[in-house]
């Protein structure tokens, strides 16, 4: 009995700790919200870099908000589906794999491929170093070509014979650019590396011998032995088998291992998304601000999707609520100055400036683009350029001078020498569409201060005043 009461009390004690030391700010229709989490995106949203900080009172509105729709979001499920479960194990897995291999484990990996070259290596008789200077020939040169090639080769030949410099006349004649860099030197070559022409003259050569030009189907080697070796230590090339299995990705194959090897050490059926999901339980355990982190990313996927549901998205596709919303707010739209709705274009040909307005004068101006590009832009000739929009005075030079009346210096666009203007002045907007960027944000903006002011009256907010005022100051 007075094990238990111990325990109990060490339960208790540490319960109390806990909650002491990470408060609850506020719930969420009934859901905790800590304040660590709270002050991790007041902290990141009020950094030194951003220019609209806030106090810790007025982001408390924008959190509660935030957590509004994401309990929208959880109500309406969207945590099950499985497009946002994929984004979000994808990411909690950048988290998370990187950290299930140490390394000591990257490091027996290249060992185990050292082991593995080394044993085929020197079973193959080991590397050769050699330098060659390459006279190159497709596989379609003419006799004459050849000829010219052999000729070249045997003089260069002649040459080292007399004591020329092999790395000089590698750099300048040879045709492996790779190599002429580095004076015709090589990579360490095993059999079965080169083409059979060059490897039957390489191994008959002794270190410090240079052979007669030998003919492969690349052209004319000139090959000089340096020597002979095993395979080099372990030591020597590790930094090479690290870019290597970098290069490769092999990281995460020795992840792939490494989850295998301790899922089935494991038993009982575990699986591999679990020891994941063990794996970022213990980290969050130990680092809270990974705990916010994932949480934040979790809750902003969610935020996210039902807010393009209820707002962005349906804002956009609304015709019916845009319209109205623009013959309600119409006023708000009126322009201080006339606008130029039409398009500035530059044609070829002196017959297309009619031929353009001739193309688009009966149509809605929504259909002039499609229009345009149909009849004089279809093929692999541009026949126009157009700039197609609303203008004020200043968007446009073209319309500047033609409309406007302005005095604009315009530098001529090459290979459409003429320039011209069709569309008309307008005083304000003509329709819905013709302010549709603006509308649509507006639109929006109404949708979602709707929304926030339903999900207040849907959802229970508590906040505890206490916990607000000790944040970032404990």
């Amino acid at each position: 009995m007075k094990i238990k009461v111990i325990l109990s009390v060490a339960l208790l004690s540490t319960t109390m700790a806990y909650g002491q030391s990470d408060p609850t700010i506020m719930t969420i229709n009934g859901r905790p919200v800590s304040r660590s989490e709270f002050e991790y995106s007041y902290n990141k949203n009020n950094s030194d870099g951003v220019i609209d900080k806030k106090s810790v009172n007025e982001y408390l509105d924008l959190f509660i908000n935030y957590k509004l729709k994401v309990q929208a979001a959880m109500d309406a499920h969207l945590d099950t589906l499985k497009s946002f479960k994929q984004e979000f194990l994808n990411y909690r897995d950048q988290q998370v794999r990187p950290t299930m291999i140490s390394d000591a484990d990257v490091e027996a990996e290249a060992r185990r491929l050292y082991r593995e070259t080394q044993q085929q290596v020197n079973a193959n008789g080991g590397l050769w170093r050699c330098s060659h200077i390459l006279i190159g020939m497709n596989q379609r040169s003419t006799k004459d070509e050849e000829a010219a090639a052999k000729v070249l080769a045997d003089s260069i030949y002649t040459a080292l014979k007399h004591g020329a410099d092999f790395a000089v006349l590698a750099k300048r004649y040879s045709a492996d650019a790779s190599s002429a860099v580095k004076g015709g030197e090589l990579p360490p070559l095993q059999k079965g590396q080169t083409v059979k022409e060059f490897e039957a003259a390489m191994l008959s050569l002794k270190p410090g011998e240079i052979s007669r030009p030998v003919l492969s189907p690349f052209g004319y080697h000139i090959i000089k032995m340096t020597g002979h070796e095993d395979f080099p230590p372990y030591d020597s090339v590790r930094a090479d088998i690290m870019q290597f299995i970098d290069m490769r990705g092999l990281r995460e194959q020795i992840i792939d291992q490494k989850i295998d090897s301790l899922a089935k050490q494991a038993g009982s059926g575990v699986t591999k998304e679990q020891i994941l999901s063990k794996r970022l339980a213990d980290m969050e355990e130990k680092d809270a601000d990974l705990r916010n982190l994932i949480k934040e990313y979790h809750d902003g996927l969610l935020m996210i999707e039902m807010s393009n549901r209820t707002v962005w998205d349906k804002a956009a596709k609304d015709e019916a609520g845009l319209e109205a919303y623009f013959s309600k707010h119409k006023k708000q739209y009126k322009w201080s100055e006339p606008r130029f709705k039409g398009i500035a274009y530059h044609v070829r040909k002196r017959e297309d400036v009619a031929a353009v307005k001739n193309c688009v004068k009966n149509l809605p101006f929504s259909k002039w683009a499609e229009a345009l590009r149909k009849t004089f832009n279809a093929d692999s000739v541009i026949r126009i350029r157009v700039e197609k929009g609303i203008f004020r005075k200043g968007d446009n030079a073209y319309v500047d001078r033609d409309i406007f009346k302005k005095d604009t210096t315009i530098a001529p666009m090459k290979d459409y020498p003429i320039d011209a203007t069709f569309g008309k002045k307008i005083k304000a907007p003509e329709g819905m569409d013709d302010v549709r960027g603006l509308v649509v944000a507006d639109y929006q903006d109404e949708l979602e201060k709707n929304w926030v002011e339903a999900l207040r009256k849907r959802y229970k907010v508590v906040v505890d005043p206490k916990v607000v005022a000790t944040v970032n100051k404990h």
